[in-house]
């Protein structure tokens, strides 16, 4: 850690003294996610911050991470105003590199999953999932989240499940006693789905921009998680019923889904 805070120091803004001092949640080749505080000391936050390219011209540099974090920003704000499930906006500074956004409190979508999954066997066979109910009511809240994003106008560009949040709901609206089994494994994939790493997301309205979005979460959900591949059709089902427009989408995702497959034979 002191060596990449040595080539990479943090943002000015993450020197001033701070009830809270920020910590270093990942990091990636454009960017590093800290988790600090807005305003208050209760008040957690996540700030994305892009550090200089030492590779690129200085000037070429700054403009580059002006604009993307400027266009990220724009992405989230008009997703918040639509009610799209994604982190709120709290403040930036594009020219020095950093925006703070909502801190989404949960695990990644892909966590929750894995979990719920349980270990495959030792033999390499795959065991039969037994109840889908609450793996299923995930697939469909998915599904909803990813089109009220297409309905807004915005496509995302990286839909994993890694990209995704489950947000604890309130006390009360968990169902089940605690302390029952089945019911505790599905707390693993219950909560709300909140997207999130809108570093490549562009507002778009094109049919075949949304069924690529479609296309890469479908291929990285059958990648990821190989057990449940057989119920993303609840996602695309679900997807359906929440963007009207999702027909044309859908259709257009078969051709996006044959271009690949015409690209995986020929190598």
């Amino acid at each position: 850690m002191a060596a990449a805070e040595t080539q990479f120091p943090p943002p000015k803004v993450l020197t001033y003294p701070a009830a809270t001092p920020p910590m270093l949640i990942t990091q990636g080749a454009e960017g590093r996610l800290y988790k600090t505080t807005h305003l208050v000391p209760t008040r957690p936050c996540a700030l994305k911050y892009r550090p200089p390219k030492p590779y690129r011209h200085p000037i070429l540099d700054a403009r580059l991470t002006k604009a993307r974090l400027a266009s990220e920003a724009k992405v989230l704000e008009r997703c918040w105003r639509e009610g799209v499930p994604v982190p709120a906006v709290y403040a930036m500074d594009p020219a020095a590199g950093w925006m703070m956004m909502e801190w989404i409190e949960g695990i990644p979508v892909r966590a929750g999953i894995n979990a719920w999954l349980g270990e495959r066997p030792e033999d390499g066979t795959e065991a039969p999932v037994v109840d889908d109910t609450p793996l299923v009511d995930l697939m469909k809240g998915i599904g909803t989240a990813v089109g009220a994003l297409h309905r807004t106008g915005v496509v995302h560009g990286d839909l994993t499940t890694s990209n995704m949040m489950l947000r604890p709901r309130e006390a009360g609206q968990a169902n089940g006693d605690v302390g029952d089994e089945k019911n505790a494994k599905g707390k693993a994939v219950e909560g709300d789905v909140v997207l999130i790493d809108f570093g490549l997301a562009t507002q778009s309205m094109s049919d075949e921009d949304r069924a690529v979005d479609l296309y890469v979460l479908e291929r990285a959900f059958a990648s990821t998680h190989p057990r449940a591949e057989r119920l993303f059709t609840i996602l695309l089902d679900s997807y359906g019923k929440t963007f009207k427009k999702a027909p044309s989408v859908l259709a257009k995702l078969e051709d996006v889904r044959m271009r690949g497959r015409k690209r995986s034979m020929l190598g």
